[in-house]
């Protein structure tokens, strides 16, 4: 429900990666010129609740997703921040949600 009134019924925003930037999951590189200072952090103009409830959603998404706690649990593994990778998994949630307004399908999961 968030994510269509932060859309604006999904007219506002029509690039999945346009609306992560909106709501603060896609990370950029803090730099000046040719050099590159510090870790690569979010905006900071981000829409705050709604990052929030994505977050709350990619938690509980790992949890019960056997496709996304796979991949939650090889990029722990790899050495990746917790959080770094919660971030990543609602990325993936947001791609997936477009991806059903799109197509205007409901979400067929895959194996695992």
């Amino acid at each position: 429900m968030k994510c269509i009134s932060g859309t604006d019924n999904f007219l506002k925003f029509t690039d999945p990666r346009k609306f992560s930037c909106h709501c603060g999951l896609a990370p950029f590189p803090y730099q000046s010129g040719t050099s590159i200072r510090g870790k690569t952090r979010t905006h900071y103009l981000r829409d705050r609740s709604l990052k929030a409830t994505l977050i709350k959603g990619a938690v509980s998404a790992v949890q019960h997703d056997p496709q996304l706690k796979k991949y939650y649990n090889r990029k722990i593994k790899d050495g990746k921040h917790k959080m770094t990778v919660i971030n990543a998994v609602a990325n993936k949630l947001v791609l997936r949600i477009f991806a059903v307004v799109k197509r205007e399908e409901p979400f067929v999961k895959l194996a695992a």
